[in-house]
C-alpha cells in the first residue's frame, strides 16, 4: 500500500491516559493523549485522530473521554475497565520544568485486545507510542501487538518516555526495532547510548541509531537549547540533517511541549513537508505550548497553517 498525500489519514496515540494533578488544578494529560490532542489541533492534513487507551468507570474517566472529544480526537478505541483512571502528581521547579509521581495499576495499565483494535491497526497511517505505557504486561502486550499489526508503510513513532522506575532495557530493546521514527530528549539519548552500546557525540549516536534500526527519521530535543532531525530521503537516500535553536518563550510549564513537537513531525511527514520547514514549524508549536498552562492548549490559526 502506497500512501496518498491527499487521502484522509488515520493517526493514533497509543498508551497512557491520565490526569496531571498540578498544585492549582487537575489537567488532562498523558504523553500519547497529548500527542493525539496536538495532532488534532494542528491538523494540517485531512486526518482522523484516535486515542487508544483505557480509563476507569469513574468521573475522571468520563471527563477524559469528554476532553478528547473536545479536542476532536476520536474515542472509539477508549476502553473502560474496573481500575481507576490514571493520575500523576506534577510538581514544577522555578523554571517551569515538571517532575511526576504516577499512581500504580491504573486503567491504562490494563488494555485488552479485540478485533476492533486489529481493524484500526490495519488502516493506520501513523501511530505514536512510548515506554511508560508499557510498564505493565497486559498493556505492553496489546501495544506491541497493535504496532505489529500496522501496515508496512505506517509511520511507527517511538517517543521515548523514560519515567523511573517504570522502564527497563528490555522494553527499549523490544520497542525500537518496531519503530521507523524515533523521538528522544537530551536526558533519554544517553540511556539509549548505554542500552545499545553506542558511543560518540549526540549527532553520531543519532546516526548510528538511525542506521542500525533503519529509521526514516530521528529527532532529538534539548530543552531550551536546540533540536536536531536526521532524515533519509525516500527517493534519493540522501541524509538530511537539520539543527535549529529553540525558539525563546516565556515558559509557563513544559508539559506537553515534546508531544506537540512529535505531532508536528508526524503531520509534516505525512504531508510531505520539506525537512527544514517541518523542523521550524515543530519548534514554533512546541514553544507555544511552553508559553501556555497545561499540555493541550488551543492553537492559534497561524500555527496550524505552516
Amino acid at each position: 500500500m502506497t500512501q496518498d498525500a491527499t487521502a484522509i489519514k488515520t493517526i493514533i496515540g497509543l498508551g497512557e491516559i491520565l490526569w496531571d494533578i498540578f498544585p492549582d488544578a487537575a489537567r488532562f494529560g498523558g504523553a500519547p493523549a497529548n500527542f493525539a490532542c496536538s495532532t488534532a489541533g494542528l491538523k494540517t492534513i485531512a486526518a482522523e485522530v484516535y486515542m487508544l487507551s483505557a480509563v476507569g468507570k469513574d468521573s475522571l474517566g468520563q471527563q477524559a473521554i469528554q476532553a478528547l472529544s473536545d479536542h476532536d480526537v476520536r474515542t472509539d478505541a477508549i476502553q473502560q475497565n474496573a481500575k481507576a483512571t490514571g493520575q500523576v502528581n506534577v510538581t514544577l521547579d522555578e523554571h517551569g520544568s515538571a517532575s511526576y509521581e504516577f499512581a500504580a495499576d491504573a486503567a491504562w495499565d490494563n488494555l485488552s485486545w479485540s478485533d476492533s483494535l486489529a481493524d484500526l491497526a490495519a488502516k493506520a497511517d501513523a501511530v505514536c507510542w512510548g515506554t511508560l505505557g508499557q510498564r505493565c504486561q497486559p498493556s505492553q502486550d496489546v501495544i506491541q501487538k497493535f504496532i505489529a499489526a500496522t501496515p508496512p508503510d505506517c509511520l511507527r513513532v517511538l517517543d521515548i518516555n523514560l519515567r523511573s522506575p517504570f522502564w527497563n532495557p528490555t522494553v527499549l530493546k523490544e520497542s525500537l526495532p518496531m519503530a521507523n521514527v524515533l523521538k528522544c530528549n537530551e536526558d533519554e539519548l544517553p540511556v539509549l547510548s548505554e542500552v545499545f552500546e553506542i558511543n560518540g557525540d549526540d549527532r553520531s549516536i543519532l546516526l548510528q541509531l538511525k542506521q542500525r534500526f533503519g529509521l526514516k527519521l530521528v529527532a532529538l530535543t534539548r530543552g531550551g537549547r536546540d533540536s536536531m532531525l536526521l532524515h533519509e530521503d525516500e527517493q534519493t537516500r540522501d541524509l538530511e540533517i537539520s539543527q535549529l535553536p529553540a525558539i525563546p518563550a516565556e515558559v509557563v510549564d513544559t508539559v506537553g511541549a515534546g508531544d506537540c513537537f512529535t505531532a508536528a513531525i508526524v503531520l509534516g511527514m505525512l504531508g510531505k513537508m520539506r525537512l527544514t520547514d517541518l523542523h521550524q514549524w515543530a519548534c514554533q508549536v512546541s514553544a507555544y505550548v511552553c508559553s501556555q498552562s497545561g499540555a493541550t492548549p488551543t492553537f492559534p490559526a497561524d500555527l496550524s497553517q505552516p
